[in-house]
C-alpha cells in the first residue's frame, strides 16, 4: 500500500510539514496575516473585538501550551493495533475447532473494530513515526492491521481523513459531510443509510473526491479498498460454505458494522453537529458525552484534535483543559467534560 501522502496539503496535516512550521501546529490554514493592512490581521473566529496584537499573542501562547501536549506514550497504540489484531485473527480457526467462545468473541470483534479506527486514526497523522524516522514502517503497519476489521483501508483512510481536515464541514468537499444528520437518532440513521447500494452516501463522495485528486495515491486507496472488499466477501464466503456462517457473521460481519456506525456517529457527527461553521475554531463543537471520553473514543475534545493533530487522542483532554482559558477568549464555548 502506499502512504496516500501525495500532496503538500497532506504533508501539513501528516506531520511532515517544513521545518520552518511550529512542531505542535500541523493543521491547515493557520492564522497567518493578510497581505492587505484592511480588516482584522488573522481571519479567527471568537471575539471580533480583539485587536492585532492580542490575537497574534494569543495564537503564540496557544502553540506553546500545545507543544507540551505532542507525543508521550505513543507505544501503546501499536501494542494495542497488533494485539488486537492478533487476538481477532486467531478466532477464525479457534470457530472451526470448536475452541471459541462465540459472545465473547464478537463483543471483543465489536470492541476491536471500533478501536481499531483511533490506533489507526494516530497512524493517519503520523504521531506514532514522522516520515524519515527509523520507526516509520511501525507507524504505516499499525495503520493497515488497525482498519482491517472495519475492510477500510488504511490508504483510504487517511485520504480521506486529511480532506476532512482541510475542508471540514464544506458541503462538497469534506468527505464526512454525508454524516450530517438533525439530531442523535436521524445520526445513527443515517450510519445504516449511508451504507446502502443506491444511497448517495459515504462511498459516492469518496469516489467523487478521489477522481478529484487525480492522484497516483487516490487510485491505489481505490484499488486497495477493491482487494480488502474482495477479500471480506471471500472469507465470508468460505465460511459460510464450510457451515461456519454463523461464526463469520459475529466474528466479522456484525462487528464491523456495528464498529463503523459507532465510528461515524462519534467520530463524525457528535463533534461536528450541526456542521454549519466552516471555521477553524467553530468547526468541531466540545461537549459532555454521557458514555464519558473513553466511551466516546476521545471525541468529547476533538477540537483540540483539529487545533493540533499531533496531539495524541489519549492526551487531548489533559490539553483541552490547559487550552480552555485561550479558547474562552476566542469566544468558544467550553463546557465542563
Amino acid at each position: 500500500m502506499t502512504d496516500g501522502i501525495g500532496n503538500p496539503r497532506d504533508l501539513a496535516l501528516s506531520g511532515a510539514a517544513a521545518p520552518a512550521a511550529p512542531s505542535a501546529d500541523t493543521s491547515p490554514a493557520l492564522d497567518t496575516p493578510r497581505t492587505r493592512g484592511d480588516g482584522p490581521a488573522i481571519p479567527l473566529g471568537g471575539d471580533a473585538t480583539l485587536d492585532r496584537h492580542t490575537r497574534i499573542a494569543l495564537l503564540k501562547e496557544e502553540r506553546a501550551i500545545a507543544r507540551r501536549f505532542e507525543g508521550g506514550k505513543m507505544w501503546i497504540y501499536p501494542a494495542a493495533a497488533f494485539t488486537c489484531y492478533a487476538i481477532w485473527l486467531s478466532f477464525f480457526p479457534l470457530a472451526i475447532m470448536g475452541w471459541l467462545n462465540l459472545p465473547l468473541a464478537f463483543v471483543l470483534s465489536t470492541v476491536f473494530a471500533v478501536g481499531g479506527y483511533v490506533t489507526s486514526h494516530e497512524a493517519m497523522h503520523s504521531n506514532i513515526a514522522r516520515h524519515g524516522t527509523k520507526w516509520r514502517w511501525l507507524n504505516e503497519w499499525t495503520g493497515k492491521v488497525s482498519t482491517i476489521i472495519i475492510v477500510f483501508p488504511f490508504s483510504m483512510a487517511r485520504l480521506m481523513h486529511l480532506e476532512h481536515h482541510y475542508h471540514c464541514n464544506h458541503p462538497e468537499k469534506d468527505p464526512d459531510y454525508p454524516d450530517r444528520a438533525n439530531g442523535p437518532w436521524h445520526a445513527i440513521y443515517k450510519t445504516w443509510l449511508n451504507r446502502q447500494p443506491g444511497v448517495d452516501g459515504s462511498i459516492h463522495i469518496y469516489k467523487r473526491i478521489l477522481a478529484e485528486m487525480g492522484t497516483r495515491e487516490a487510485a491505489d486507496a481505490l484499488k486497495d479498498t477493491v482487494r480488502l472488499q474482495l477479500i471480506f466477501m471471500a472469507v465470508l464466503f468460505a465460511m459460510a460454505w464450510s457451515g461456519y456462517a454463523i461464526e463469520a457473521a459475529l466474528i466479522w460481519w456484525l462487528p464491523r458494522h456495528i464498529g463503523l456506525s459507532y465510528i461515524r456517529f462519534y467520530l463524525s457527527w457528535a463533534p461536528h453537529h450541526p456542521r454549519e461553521d466552516q471555521g477553524r475554531y467553530g468547526n468541531t463543537r466540545l461537549f459532555k458525552s454521557r458514555l464519558g471520553q473513553i466511551g466516546s473514543i476521545g471525541m468529547e475534545t476533538h477540537l483540540v484534535h483539529h487545533l493540533y493533530p499531533s496531539i495524541p487522542n489519549h492526551r487531548t483532554k489533559e490539553a483541552y483543559y490547559a487550552l480552555r482559558p485561550i479558547l474562552e477568549k476566542r469566544g468558544v464555548h467550553c463546557p465542563e467534560i
